[in-house]
């Protein structure tokens, strides 16, 4: 899992234990993702799969892409389509992706690389290995975050943005057991790269075998832990949670999570991905690739597609 890493931690700015009167956040449910497949037919692990849309808020979604070691000619992209009212965060950790839409967005992202687009008041878009990928195969792994526009956002201009792996800020815990990359948002006072329209925070963390993190996180965000590779325990009662399950957290200050002093040695650390944000509390109305307020507002969608009102397909 190359991402992005570094060879020492302790060059790193680390973050603060927590202070006196600092209130760890319970655990109030952990979930294990159901596999399917997606687009053309690549597979995925649907991580919020079984959670209540009101404890994710003000997320949707999110996909685990791989992890797979695809043979020559079997890479797999999503074919061209719509999106209305929402954010999208393709994250990618192994392999490489290549994005396009109708508003002349796009790029190509590897290895720690992350395209946040902002579908607002609609587009086209496609996302799909190279070329010379497909051919070669090779490794692929990354994730897909759906992040949800307040009403008054969901009609904005499309905006299409690229995080490369250089830009996420790196920080350690105190005793350099854990790597965390801070992609958006602010951890701790240390501020992440990505802009957004909703208030929110999303990092990945590599916890060391047998270490421990406490990540200080905003008492105005919820908290949802997902388990990208390994196993170890989340929450100070040490919940078990391994790769492939997800855990709803509850208010409080800060997020424990802890490395299993053995790992497989295909998975040799504790990756996660901890994300967060203010919830917007609208009503939810969302269909396919449309996530809108109200039912009306999901036809609306559909015909101005239909009519052709999202962009057209570069030639």
């Amino acid at each position: 899992m190359p991402a992005v890493t570094v060879d020492d931690l302790t060059t790193l700015e680390r973050l603060k234990t927590p202070g006196l009167g600092d209130q760890p956040r319970p655990v109030w449910q952990v979930t294990t993702a159901p596999q399917g497949y997606e687009g053309e037919g690549f597979p995925v692990r649907r991580a919020f799969a079984g959670i209540d849309l009101a404890l994710l808020d003000p997320f949707i979604m999110m996909d685990q892409m791989g992890e797979v070691d695809y043979a020559p000619g079997e890479p797999k992209g999503t074919p061209w389509h719509p999106h209305r009212g929402f954010e999208t965060v393709t994250y990618i950790i192994d392999g490489v992706f290549d994005h396009q839409d109708s508003h002349g967005g796009g790029g190509t992202i590897t290895n720690g690389d992350t395209q946040w687009m902002t579908a607002g008041s609609g587009l086209l878009h496609i996302e799909a290995p190279p070329e010379w990928l497909v051919q070669k195969g090779g490794l692929f792994h990354g994730l897909q975050l759906w992040v949800n526009l307040p009403r008054d956002a969901k009609m904005n201009d499309p905006k299409y943005q690229d995080i490369g792996s250089r830009q996420v800020r790196l920080l350690t815990s105190p005793d350099a057991g854990a790597l965390v990359r801070v992609i958006a948002g602010s951890v701790g006072g240390f501020d992440g790269p990505g802009s957004t329209f909703t208030d929110m925070t999303l990092l990945h963390a590599t916890v060391e075998p047998g270490a421990r993190l406490e990540l200080p996180w905003n008492v105005d965000h919820n908290a949802l832990v997902y388990v990208l590779n390994g196993e170890g325990t989340v929450g100070t009662d040490q919940r078990p949670i391994r790769m492939g399950q997800a855990a709803v957290l509850g208010p409080g200050d800060y997020v424990t999570l802890a490395a299993a002093p053995r790992q497989e040695s295909r998975s040799p650390k504790l990756d996660v991905v901890v994300l967060g944000g203010k919830p917007i509390r609208e009503p939810l109305a969302w269909a396919g690739p449309f996530v809108m307020n109200t039912k009306a507002e999901v036809l609306a969608a559909y015909e101005d597609f239909q009519k052709g009102r999202f962009g057209h397909i570069p030639a």
